[in-house]
């Protein structure tokens, strides 16, 4: 619940402050993160770590 209350309160907060440009930022940031956490548990990962 918690979680989801910081989610929320973060999009309120770009919609109010109007700082638009955040969310691209962190999409990326989780996409970086996300392939980040593949990396490290895939057998794959001598082929993603070039990408790095």
């Amino acid at each position: 619940m918690a979680k989801q209350s910081l989610i929320r309160e973060f999009f309120a907060f770009i919609r109010h402050e109007k700082k638009w440009w955040m969310i691209p930022l962190i999409v990326v940031l989780l996409i970086v993160g996300g392939l980040a956490l593949f990396a490290s548990s895939s057998p794959l990962a001598p082929f993603i770590y070039p990408l790095f």
